[in-house]
């Protein structure tokens, strides 16, 4: 079947619409990251650079780590950047960008996002590597595509919405795991995480400025659910839609943030880089199979 050109924009130098790679740029794992500054931090880490690219808040590079072939993508921030992100990462893939055809044999990416979060327990120190293993999307973009049902936990759903008494103006939400040979990879090394996706960093994660909240028990409600020996550990904005569009498209991944705000204890640190540095050194390692020397995450 090939597909229009209205549905998949190929540039006129072969490379994906928004992203600007082209298929024979793309490694089979890539780390995802929000800010497109952070594309070259993690650069540095490695050798055997081949391209660094920017369109918008899509900047890239292509490299090596370990001896591994690994892509860095910067998405910007929110649920909605990652169905273009993985949209077309994915039809580098697996489309044939000449033809526009699917190809018969399917490529599978490991794709892990790394990114910061807020931590909704005291126990949760500033610093903290937190592994995404259930991710809560309450932007309701999985909503959107055939097969969603196949690839939620709809026990989880359900429980979640009854104990928080859902708003039902509000997006469905829908509950993702992670692959599970990347939980099992970091399972030593980070915490425990059930993270909520939120459609926004103000409100819909329960901070108040100016305008109140239509749910004003939210932190509360969230941090006090637990199921199937899980809790609710953090907030961001993107690893719902990873975890869910990935499952859906055949491919791995999984999300790790470093806590840099503790919404409990309503502390925060703004000097967070050398500690999401250090994060980035934990991932690479793991994902390339380097010995790994445990850093310390900690903030005091």
């Amino acid at each position: 079947m090939r597909i229009p050109e209205s549905e998949l924009i190929i540039n006129a130098d072969g490379s994906a619409f928004h992203i600007h790679l082209k298929p024979e740029e793309l490694a089979d794992i890539v780390i995802l990251v929000g800010d497109p500054g952070r594309v070259a931090m993690v650069g540095g880490f490695l050798t055997d650079v081949e391209f660094s690219r920017q369109s918008r808040e899509f900047a890239s590079t292509t490299g090596r780590y370990n001896g591994k072939r690994i892509t860095v993508l910067s998405t910007g921030i929110g649920a909605d950047n990652i169905d273009i992100v993985m949209t077309e990462l994915d039809a580098l893939a697996n489309v044939d960008f000449r033809t526009r055809e699917p190809k018969e044999e399917h490529r599978t990416l490991t794709v892990v996002r790394i990114g910061t979060t807020g931590a909704l327990h005291a126990d949760i120190p500033l610093g903290s590597p937190i592994f995404s293993h259930y991710s809560i999307g309450c932007d309701g973009l999985l909503n959107w595509y055939e097969g969603r049902s196949s690839v939620v936990d709809e026990e989880m759903e359900e429980a979640f919405k009854k104990h928080t008494c859902w708003n039902s103006i509000l997006p469905s939400p829908y509950f993702v795991k992670a692959d599970e040979e990347l939980i099992r990879l970091f399972e030593d090394c980070t915490v425990k995480g059930m993270t909520i996706t939120a459609p926004g960093f103000y409100g819909p994660q329960g901070r108040v400025v100016r305008l109140g909240l239509s749910k004003p028990d939210l932190i509360e409600s969230f941090s006090s659910f637990c199921h199937k020996g899980y809790r609710i550990t953090n907030f961001e904005m993107e690893s719902a839609a990873v975890a869910g569009l990935a499952r859906l498209l055949g491919h791995k991944a999984g999300t790790v943030c470093c806590v840099i705000a503790n919404r409990h204890l309503k502390s925060s640190n703004t000097d967070y880089k050398p500690q999401v540095k250090a994060v980035v050194g934990l991932v690479l390692d793991r994902l390339t199979g380097k010995e790994l020397k445990e850093p310390s995450m900690e903030v005091k």
